[in-house]
Parts: C-alpha cells; structure tokens; sequence
C-alpha cells in the first residue's frame, strides 16, 4: 500500500471497499488500485490497509490525504464532479454530504453488497443517507466524543483532580494560572473549533438533546436565554485561556499543551492519539465539565464521517468488496486500536482503558453535538455560528447577538 500525502506533512486514509468474507484471501489476478481520499493526519491506515491487502494480493490501496478541511471538501467535490476524483473518499457526515448525494456523485450502498451495514444503530447510519430518497451512501467510520482532555502529570503536581463540580473546575484554573501554567489550551484564531468548545462547555447549560429536539420542533430558538447563557461560558472561561487566545490557533493550542505549559485541552478523541505520537511520555485523562447549576455535565458526541464509493468509479465491485470489509468488525476493532477513537462499526469494544473509561461516560452522560446536527444552508449554519463566535470572542458582539445569528441562520432552513 502506498500512502501519497497530497499536502505537507499529513498522511490519512481513506477507504472504500472490503469482502463480504474479509477472511477468504483473493486469488491472484492483474493488480487492481483503489484510490482513496480523505483528511488527515492518520498515518496508521498504512498498517491497516496492508491487512486488507494481504487478504487481496490483487487489491493495491493508494490513500491519500489532504491537511485542511476546507482543502479537502473542494477538491474532493471538484474530484467527483470530474474524471480525477478518487474510487473511495471519506465523506462529512450529515449535512455536509447532501450536496454530493444530490448531484449524484455517489454510488448507493445496498446491503446485499454489504452486509455489514444492516447491523449499524440507525443514528449512526443516518449520518451517511441523503435527506430526500433515505439511501445509504457511506459506510460510517468513527464515532467522535468531546471533552476536556488533561495532563494528569500537571495536575497530580498541582495537588488537583477532575473537578466534580463547576466551582471545582474554575477553583482549579485559578490554582494553575497562579502557578504560570495555562488552564485551557484553547484558541479563537481558528474559527471551525469555536463551535466544538462551545459544545463541551455549553451542552449541560441548554439540556442537550431535548433542547435540539424543541428548536426542531420549533417549540425554542437558539435564542433561548440557556442557550445563550451556554455559549457565553466561553466568555466567562476566558481568563484560563492563553494571552491573546483570538489570535492563538488551533495548532498552537495543541503545541501548548503537548509541550506540557497548558493542564488541559478542551477537543475531540482523536486528539488522544494526536497527543500520545507528539508527546510521548504524557498521561492523559479525561473528564466533562460538570453542569454550571449543579449535577454531572453532558458529553456531546457524533458520527464522524463515512467511506463513499465515487459513482464513476471504473472498480465498482473491488470498492464495494473492499466496503464490507470496512464495515466488519475486524476492520472495527483494527481501527478502534490502530487509532485510539471509537470505531462505528457495532459491537467493536476499545481495549485502551481511557477510551473504555470514555465509552463509560457517554454511555451515561451523552449527548448529541448540536453543529453536526444544525449544519445545513448556504452559507451553512455552522459556518455563520463559527464566524458569530469568533466575533463573540473578539468582543464585537454579544453572546446574545452570535445566539441571534445563528437563530436566523437556521430559519432560513429549518
């Protein structure tokens, strides 16, 4: 297998389509490439890849990555509308897959060609159907939690634990910024994190899913006042984060705290792996900002994506073999452990004790990332809350006033 980053510094993967019988190897033929396309940096799909290509001597998977997300949904959709788009490409989830359902740049996925899907949780699966027909045209890879991620190093020096109550956590940033080391690696410089923080913060102040469910029931707007009060936690938070935090990117967030001058970093599961290459000898833990009036906080969550299969691909039936294989639970549990992230794939269980300890809380405390769920229009709506939040935090607007926007944003769709 061959990895060709197609910007910098970051490999990744993409996949496509696996065997109906991942264990039956192939028999020999002339080799057949399947090319890949995705975002990165995931420089394991080289070792899992392989596997499948052990087991299909004919197969060659060419994965390709791509370093920004804007980057990669431009040229995966200028790919796909032409002859140079690849034969299997990790597709956004939601929303954001729409436009190529409709322009009708992806094959349908049936489940006669891949068993595996019939087995999926419908939330999950719902990530990756179009809006309008309800067919399924991607194979669902990764279920991404958010949370604060911490130095347990930093913190067992500090004399301090994951706070159990608000007042805990703000009593322990201040011990920590007394001690010159930052709080909260957290910046506004990139906009596309403001929304993801404001979600691991915010959740538990709006009530999750029973919130989103009345804004789409139109019974509340996001201007509701705990909404609102939700996304102003970012504003009250502020002195924990970095000097100059609006101009602090999301890069930088990640060198503080790997470099061990931040305690904790508000983000996603995949950091977890990100921070283990970077930073070898951290310990890491996790923990969800407990509820501001009191009680346990709310871990959001969401389907992070799906492999979808080119509809001009000229290797239909290798990508859809290579597909199922995708969606197995030997493909699952290889990428549950390869990358230390949730795979989405059912009954795969992580044997890396944070992500079982991380598995625990959501199934207790989770919730749905409200963007992922709200992410539709043009502009989309999570692009104008992003920008409204970046405002916010510049101190051009109010909280009231980015709650405002994005209200209005959604109106013009929902």
């Amino acid at each position: 297998m061959r990895l060709a980053p197609l910007a910098a510094a970051v490999l990744l993967s993409v996949a496509a389509c696996a065997p109906s019988s991942p264990s039956t190897p192939a028999q020999s033929q002339d080799k057949v490439t399947l090319s890949v396309w995705g975002w990165g940096p995931e420089e394991n799909f080289d070792e899992m890849f392989a596997a499948y290509e052990k087991l299909n001597p004919g197969v060659d998977v060419d994965a390709r990555s791509f370093t920004t997300s804007t980057e990669y949904d431009t040229i995966l959709a200028t790919g796909l509308a032409g002859d140079s788009g690849p034969d299997l490409a990790w597709l956004r989830a939601g929303p954001k897959i729409q436009p190529l359902v409709e322009a009708g740049r992806l094959l349908p996925l049936e489940t006669a060609d891949i068993p595996g899907l019939k087995d999926y949780d419908e939330d999950v699966l719902r990530s990756a159907k179009g809006d309008k027909d309800g067919k399924v045209y991607g194979v669902p890879f990764a279920v991404q939690t958010l949370q604060v991620i911490y130095n347990k190093k930093i913190f067992a020096d500090n004399g301090l634990t994951p706070p159990q109550t608000w007042a805990d956590m703000i009593a322990a940033a201040e011990k920590l910024k007394a001690e010159d080391i930052v709080p909260f690696a957290f910046g506004g410089k990139d906009d596309w994190m403001l929304p993801i923080v404001a979600g691991i913060f915010g959740t538990a102040n709006w009530g999750g899913d029973a919130f989103l469910d009345d804004v789409r029931a139109k019974k509340k707007k996001f201007t509701d006042p705990a909404f609102v009060a939700g996304i102003d936690q970012l504003n009250k938070l502020r002195p924990y984060f970095p000097d100059h935090m609006t101009g602090v990117s999301y890069t930088d967030a990640q060198i503080l705290f790997s470099s061990g001058k931040a305690a904790m970093f508000p983000g996603g599961l995949w950091e977890l792996n990100f921070f283990t290459e970077n930073a070898k000898d951290i310990d890491l833990g996790v923990f969800t900002p407990p509820a501001p009036g009191g009680g346990p906080g709310l871990m959001p969550g969401f389907t992070d994506g799906s492999y979808g299969i080119n509809a001009k691909t000229k290797h239909k039936a290798e990508a859809l073999k290579f597909a199922a294989w995708l969606a197995s639970k030997e493909y699952g549990q290889l990428y549950t452990d390869t990358l230390r992230v949730f795979s989405a794939v059912p009954g795969v269980t992580p044997t890396d004790p944070l992500l079982k300890e991380v598995s625990t809380t959501f199934d207790k405390q989770g919730a749905t990332y409200f963007m992922n769920e709200f992410a539709y229009g043009n502009p989309s709506s999570q692009t104008v809350f992003s920008k409204a939040l970046q405002e916010m935090l510049l101190g051009r607007i109010t909280a009231e006033e980015a709650a405002g926007q994005l209200d209005q944003s959604v109106a013009t769709w929902l």
